[in-house]
């Protein structure tokens, strides 16, 4: 498990087994989101599975699956529910972490700069500077 923080509530990450819950759980995550669709994994790694063992780790556990064409703004907002809804940090995982911070970013646009918005998703490692235009046009349709 490499977990890399967004902001203090929300984190990302390459993919996770099973047996990565309990030290989920123990860095102190309440609830995981699952962002990967099970086409992408075998199954002992697929949704079902990580919801058994989230469970058995005391972890809540959610499903919201996204590819390109499903980074809609009704997935986007899901995702933005998801972890401000959350009792205490959130770990978001997909193949390479990219997507969870991807939905995040676009979630954030309107209400945070996007400056700050890039700055962050870098920090983490991620760099989204291309998604610029898109996160000023949901500012700009936001505002």
């Amino acid at each position: 498990m490499n977990p890399r923080q967004i902001t203090p509530r929300y984190h990302v990450s390459p993919q996770i087994a099973p047996d990565d819950l309990p030290a989920a759980k123990a860095a102190g995550f309440t609830r995981i989101i699952c962002n990967r669709p099970d086409a992408e994994n075998p199954p002992e790694w697929q949704a079902d599975a990580m919801a058994v063992a989230a469970e058995a780790a005391g972890l809540e556990f959610h499903v919201l699956p996204l590819t390109h064409q499903t980074m809609t703004p009704e997935n986007v907002a899901k995702q933005r529910a998801l972890y401000e809804e959350a009792s205490g940090p959130v770990l978001a995982y997909c193949a390479s972490g990219t997507r969870c911070t991807v939905i995040w970013a676009l979630g954030m646009a309107g209400d945070a700069p996007v400056d700050e918005i890039l700055t962050k998703a870098a920090e983490a490692g991620y760099d989204l500077a291309g998604l610029r235009p898109t996160l000023e046009a949901v500012a700009a349709q936001k505002g």
